[in-house]
């Protein structure tokens, strides 16, 4: 069955490529002309923050990993040397001049061979957002898992593939931190943080527990939640009593909560008294023990809308993309939809000089 659909789909990709390239009536006239892409890089050094962006295409990733890479090898080296490092010729290399030559990457043959990959779960040849997402977060984790073993390398002194805490040298963002102003990062990158992320307690992490500790909402692990709850405790709790009452939990959390819930909801127009009630039914729910305060571990249903995952993220991208090439509104892609509006896809490295009837709005930068 799996060799029958393969068949299918490389059959009906070449018929879709053979219509495109003798009909000019069958697409949009912008759809073909091959505008101009810009790799840009979306990590900084400086924190661990979400990507801006989840590359869509494997190609790009990899191409924006490599200039990465090397702008890291860079860093460290004038960390470690106290000079500049010497350029070497592939430097000089445009990958951006391999994007834009119409043959060696064509966006529509791209779709072509990308499509079968994302419509995995039942091949029918349609992608839904469920499939759409999963990709999109297969590429995120891919991203993620490159940039901890590259932060690996930094921190594990002794070479021995395991990252102790006292070789874990905390960013230079948290170490230069005005408590005052960023008391939020108090807790993080400290010994508490560091244990919660050590899943068999043996005072050192691997590459696993040392991802999980750069990003513990992705993690899963229950002691990481459960220190991602204790340090909103700590950052909200004005009157220092170790729970949240009311007010606090109004003030300090049901916004992120609602924004989670309302895309775009814009809170600035709108009076306390309008969203007390609402507030309060929230409050309700989560106060299991009805004591009127919020606990740590009452906090636990909505830790994943105070601290947005990678799956959301990737959603997001999903929906947006969807929404943008979905010419039938029917919720789900085509491999034609997809051929028609393949820049959609490659969004994120649109040239922003692009003539505006040949630019997307990059949702994700």
């Amino acid at each position: 069955m799996g060799q029958t659909s393969i068949i299918i789909y490389i059959t009906i990709a070449i018929l879709i490529l053979f219509l495109i390239s003798h009909s000019p009536t069958t697409t949009k006239p912008s759809s073909h002309r091959h505008r101009r892409l810009k790799l840009r890089s979306n990590f900084t050094f400086s924190d661990h923050s979400k990507p801006t962006h989840i590359p869509f295409d494997p190609i790009v990733a990899d191409i924006e990993r490599k200039r990465e890479d090397k702008e890291w090898e860079k860093t460290q080296y004038k960390m470690e040397k106290g000079e500049e490092s010497q350029p070497e010729w592939e430097d000089f290399m445009d990958a951006e001049d391999y994007l834009n030559d119409e043959e060696k990457f064509n966006v529509t043959n791209r779709i072509v061979l990308l499509f079968p990959k994302i419509d995995v779960n039942l091949r029918d040849g349609f992608v839904s957002e469920e499939e759409l997402t999963e990709w999109n977060l297969m590429q995120s984790e891919k991203e993620t898992l490159h940039r901890t073993k590259r932060d690996m390398e930094i921190h594990d002194k002794n070479g021995d593939g395991f990252v102790s805490y006292v070789e874990y040298d905390p960013p230079s963002w948290v170490r230069n931190a005005d408590n005052d102003s960023f008391g939020y990062n108090m807790g993080w990158w400290k010994e508490e943080h560091f244990n919660a992320s050590d899943g068999d307690g043996d005072g050192l992490l691997n590459l696993t527990e040392f991802n999980n500790f750069l990003h513990p909402a992705d993690s899963g692990s229950p002691k990481l939640l459960q220190w991602l709850c204790n340090e909103e405790i700590r950052e909200r709790d004005t009157d220092k009593d170790g729970k949240l009452n009311f007010k606090e939990f109004f003030h300090g959390l049901f916004d992120l909560v609602r924004n989670y819930e309302e895309e775009n909801h814009n809170s600035s127009h709108e009076s306390d008294d309008s969203v007390d009630a609402p507030a309060r039914k929230v409050f309700a729910e989560l106060d299991k023990d009805n004591d009127g305060y919020l606990s740590a571990t009452e906090l636990l249903p909505i830790i994943g809308k105070l601290h947005p995952t990678e799956h959301y993220y990737a959603k997001q991208q999903a929906d947006y993309v969807i929404q943008q090439a979905d010419a039938d509104k029917d919720g789900r892609l085509t491999l034609s939809e997809m051929i028609d509006s393949p820049y959609v896809f490659y969004s994120a490295i649109f040239n922003e000089d692009e003539e505006d009837d040949y630019n997307y709005h990059d949702e994700f930068r």
